[in-house]
């Protein structure tokens, strides 16, 4: 996602830390309540590797699900619009989320810190399988439920790194020396990092909340990325 004005990160850090969590449905309490018992409550780098490796699943499942529907409604011009914009979100979304994981891998080796047991790939492979038997049942029978099962996740995600920011006082005068994260953002340190990250999962969570049709839900803020004023996006994709 392209962002071009400036963003307060510390004040957004602190609007995020101070905003109760989205009231999540019993499916995603279970599902985050699952993750804790594999990865623990205390939120960390390792814990966070995990979450992106899982978060990137729904848009993959929501792109090739719709390239399907572009080859049935090809007819219909109007619905052609609806449907690809889910697929440019989903692609952009997915890429984002990729180098989130790239970024904590970067991080993680610079504190010469090895991943925890759930990374094994004996685990993330039943981890990922179960995601994407989620993402596509829900995706099958009600798309508006899975947009807002994302909307869960993402909420999730940003409080998550919130709170590894705040537990992490370190950081804050930690210099980013890496030529990766530097392509992924210009923060001079690894707190506002963190932080730029906590916001592209509140950007997630958003868009998330648009095509679920509940823009209400949006959590602007200063800087945010344009779009969200546009009717197309305020308006459910059709199942």
């Amino acid at each position: 996602m392209e962002k071009t004005a400036t963003i307060d990160l510390k004040k957004e850090h602190q609007v995020t830390l101070e905003t109760p969590r989205y009231k999540y449905s019993f499916i995603a309490k279970m599902f985050f309540f699952g993750m804790d018992l594999i990865a623990g409550k205390k939120n960390n780098l390792s814990k966070a590797k995990l979450l992106e490796i899982l978060a990137s699943i729904p848009y993959r499942v929501w792109e090739i699900r719709h390239y399907l529907k572009l080859t049935r409604k090809f007819r219909n011009s109007e619905r052609i619009k609806e449907v690809k914009n889910v697929i440019d979100w989903g692609r952009d979304a997915q890429d984002n989320e990729y180098t989130h994981l790239l970024v904590i891998h970067e991080k993680m080796k610079e504190d010469g810190m090895k991943d925890k047991w759930y990374l094994s790939p004996f685990v993330t492979f039943f981890a990922v399988l179960s995601y994407v038997i989620i993402a596509k049942t829900m995706a099958f029978f009600n798309q508006k439920r899975a947009f807002l099962f994302n909307a869960e996740f993402e909420n999730h995600a940003e409080g998550v790194y919130a709170g590894m920011v705040r537990d992490n006082p370190q950081w804050e005068e930690q210099k980013v020396d890496n030529e990766f994260v530097g392509q992924y953002t210009d923060a001079d340190t690894w707190a506002d990092v963190f932080r730029r990250i906590m916001l592209d999962e509140r950007d997630h969570m958003n868009h998330s909340f648009e095509f679920c049709g509940k823009p209400d839900l949006v959590q602007k803020y200063e800087g945010m990325p344009e779009g969200y004023e546009d009717p197309k996006l305020a308006t459910p994709i059709k199942p």
